[in-house]
């Protein structure tokens, strides 16, 4: 069959259909190509909702066309249209499997899509109203559901309960937001309050809206009322001069120009705020009849520069689906102060409480039928039959004959699994992990009980007489709020040959907190209360303080750092003052030996020499610490190329070629920390806050990084083989000549599982199992 003719049948067989709603496309579906056609993708669209299918007559076909299309006999003749025509349906099709796992967890839970389809209609997002179900346990009634939810939400939402506190502080508050939000009624309010509770003489009010005509003068009648002075600011110097005028003021409340989200003038509103002497909190107002979209989009405008201080609910009693408020500040973690809704001043003002905000989302009101989803409009996942079952795997089996056909030959896959699983890079256990992290029934404390033991194993047979712990750190971001996060977590390396083995554990906090106290501290007291069999090295990027040595010292706790030249030491021998970088070279002659240095040939020796942190307060409780200087020349030239100090607490059985090797080992490993960035959104991503399952994900993801790694540093015509294929299943196949990236090989390990798990494909186990990475350790 003429692979070009498949190509067009492939694009002629699946038909679009577009209509107003979601079942009114359905119906079309079903009138045209008959009711057991297979729905390829469901997407909204500017003219209304999309609908791509296929007749079943079609797909039979389009699977016989496509399997001579892929076969692995002759990949160099495939037509790249028909592979980038099978690339996009395999992606429609993996889209459809998830829907149908989605469906097949609703109807086993009757009450979880009962409360799904209420928090939906209240306005939560699809991501969190999911997120909350999953901590739901199973059994429960309607009405325990509803309760449990309620709790979840009165415990998620962030609310400014102090208003004393706030008060008490003062400063300079900046209320801003879009257009027509009702900035300047809601500083009217917050001024009264201001001035029922310290008076008018410690208040001013400020307005930089010198465009809406009347703006001024509608706060100057406000300020009037309340004997109030108000100031009128045009950009950042006169804003500057003004609060310096009103520096003995205890709080000065700033009106801002309503600005759509969307405004490229936004950014310089946010810096002229910014650039005042006397700092300037935000408070952003968010209008309660505005779309959840709409509310997402203006915070991640708002909340450029420095952080929010909090937000103002505003036109609450204009509002149809206040759960789209509770979301947003949910997932970005944005307290509320305030709740205003009416014109009266001040006592349209209301403090935020949790209980209240939460209750009246589910408040019995009248809702216009067009706009919010009814019973009739969302699926029905409450009401299980053997029918719909029946359809559900109907679905699977379709879907799997596709990737079958599409993919890549099963038998292909399986001998690629095989030789996976005979490298001994982990990766059944990264297979097993990646199961895991789907599925509700295990949480993230039996995948760190797995991850140890897991370790153990790894540490048995790749390790020698040692283990290296190195620590580091990667930042991640929340998938929708943008939250920002540290993972601060420790891979487990050969001493063998410096290849990634385990990563027992991950830790998460928040960017806030990213400058640990001390380097690998954390990671360190977990680590040491496991047993891997071998004696246990900390590689870390910096030495450790002077009180951390002392009480690793004390532990027993043996540790391995990269220290700058400049890092003051006393020389052990002569008792003088000096650095690293001085000692570095001056002390006996070494004997040099060949290495290759990027790629080009060069020579290495070590020296060491003993010496003290000048930092110590007591020297003599101090135990002296090696001082390892490694130079690297040119072979030829004999020009410096490297030259680094390594300080260490270990014992002279371990001998400086040695240490710097292992310290060479680490360098070259610190990049995997940044590749758990891609695992982590292959598994799901970064969560919001109440995600029961974030921690997991991480865990896992940690694990399959060293998989990925391990074999993006593989060597050998299986390799090759293996990491081609993997890109072929990503559409990305490495150039000729051009390595391949480890995001794009993680993506296709991730693609590889899924297609196992649909074929019902095991490994094939060790029958030719490559040795490379055993020589390598």
């Amino acid at each position: 069959m003429n692979p070009q003719t498949d190509a067009r049948d492939v694009r002629t067989t699946a038909r679009k259909f577009v209509a107003a709603t979601g079942r009114e496309a359905l119906r079309l579906v079903r009138e045209s190509l008959g009711a057991e056609a297979i729905v390829l993708t469901h997407r909204a669209t500017a003219q209304g909702v999309e609908i791509v299918a296929m007749a079943e007559g079609d797909v039979q076909e389009t699977v016989q066309a496509a399997v001579p299309a892929v076969a692995p006999a002759a990949p160099a003749s495939a037509d790249p249209t028909v592979l980038s025509e099978l690339h996009s349906m395999r992606g429609m099709i993996e889209e459809q499997l998830a829907s149908v796992v989605w469906s097949d967890s609703q109807r086993r839970d009757p009450v979880r899509g009962r409360l799904l389809r209420t928090l939906l209609g209240a306005g939560f997002s699809a991501r969190l109203s999911k997120a909350m179900l999953e901590k739901l346990p199973t059994g429960q009634s309607y009405a325990d559901g509803m309760a449990f939810v309620r709790s979840e939400l009165v415990r998620a939402v962030p609310v400014h309960e102090d208003e004393d506190a706030l008060f008490a502080q003062g400063g300079v508050y900046a209320l801003m937001g879009p257009t027509g939000v009702g900035k300047t009624t809601t500083t009217a309010k917050l001024a009264a309050r201001c001035v029922m509770r310290f008076g008018a003489d410690k208040l001013a009010l400020v307005t930089t809206d010198s465009y809406r005509i009347g703006a001024y003068e509608q706060l100057r009648i406000y300020g009037q009322i309340l004997n109030v002075p108000v100031h009128a600011v045009k950009d950042a110097a006169d804003l500057q001069l003004v609060l310096h005028d009103l520096r003995d003021r205890h709080m000065v409340l700033i009106d801002t120009v309503g600005m759509s989200q969307r405004d490229r003038a936004v950014p310089e509103q946010i810096a002229m705020l910014g650039s005042s002497q006397r700092p300037v909190k935000r408070l952003l107002l968010l209008n309660a009849t505005s779309h959840g979209d709409t509310l997402n989009e203006v915070v991640h405008a708002y909340r450029q520069g420095h952080a929010l201080a909090g937000c103002i609910f505003t036109k609450v009693d204009e509002a149809t689906h206040p759960g789209a408020l509770i979301d947003t500040v949910i997932r970005h973690r944005l307290p509320v102060h305030y709740i205003s809704g009416g014109q009266k001043v001040p006592e349209n003002l209301l403090r935020a409480d949790r209980v209240q905000l939460v209750d009246s989302v589910f408040q019995p009101r009248q809702h216009s039928p067009l706009f919010v989803p009814a019973e009739a409009d969302l699926p029905d996942e409450a009401a299980p039959s053997a029918q719909a079952q029946g359809e559900t795997d109907r679905l699977r089996l379709r879907y799997q004959s596709l990737i079958r056909a599409m993919a890549h030959d099963a038998q292909e896959l399986a001998t690629t699994a095989g030789a996976l699983a005979g490298a001994h890079i982990g990766f059944d256990g990264a297979r097993t992990l990646w199961r895991q992290a789907g599925d509700e029934a295990v949480d993230a404390k039996a995948v760190l009980n797995d991850l140890s033991a897991f370790a153990r194993g790894e540490v048995a047979v790749g390790c020698d007489t040692h283990v290296l712990a190195l620590a580091g750190q990667v930042g991640l971001r929340a998938t929708d709020s943008g939250d920002a996060y540290v993972c601060h977590g420790s891979l487990l390396l050969s001493d063998r040959g410096g290849l990634p083995l385990a990563a027992p554990n991950q830790w998460l906090s928040t960017a806030a907190a990213r400058q640990s106290a001390q380097p690998g501290s954390r990671q360190a007291q977990w680590l040491q209360q496991q047993d891997f069999g071998k004696r246990l090295v900390h590689v870390l990027g910096k030495p450790p303080a002077v009180e951390q040595m002392l009480a690793w010292q004390a532990e027993g706790t043996q540790w391995l750092a990269r220290a700058p030249g400049a890092t003051a030491v006393t020389d052990v021998r002569t008792g003088a003052a000096t650095t690293l970088a001085r000692l570095a070279f001056a002390f006996d002659e070494t004997t040099e030996r060949p290495v290759r240095y990027r790629g080009k040939a060069a020579l290495q020796c070590e020296a060491q020499v003993e010496v003290l942190p000048r930092t110590a307060v007591d020297r003599d409780a101090m135990p002296a610490l090696r001082c390892v200087a490694v130079r690297v020349v040119d072979a030829r030239s004999r020009k410096l190329l490297s030259q680094t100090c390594v300080l260490t607490n270990l014992a002279a059985e371990v001998g400086a070629p040695q240490l710097a090797q292992w310290q060479g080992w680490a360098a070259d490993a610190e990049p995997c920390f940044r590749l758990l960035r891609d695992g982590v959104q292959l598994v799901g991503g970064m969560g919001e806050p109440g995600d029961p399952h974030m921690m997991k994900r991480l865990l896992v993801a940690g694990q399959v990084t060293t998989t990925v790694w391990r074999l993006l540093q593989a060597e050998g015509e299986w390799a090759d083989r293996t990491r081609l294929l993997l890109g072929q299943l990503t559409g990305r196949a490495p150039r000729a000549g051009r390595a391949m990236t480890g995001g794009a090989l993680y993506a296709g390990v991730g693609k590889l599982f899924l297609l196992l798990d649909a074929l019902g494909t095991e490994s094939a186990g060790p029958a030719q199992a490559p040795r490379a990475l055993e020589r390598q350790g």
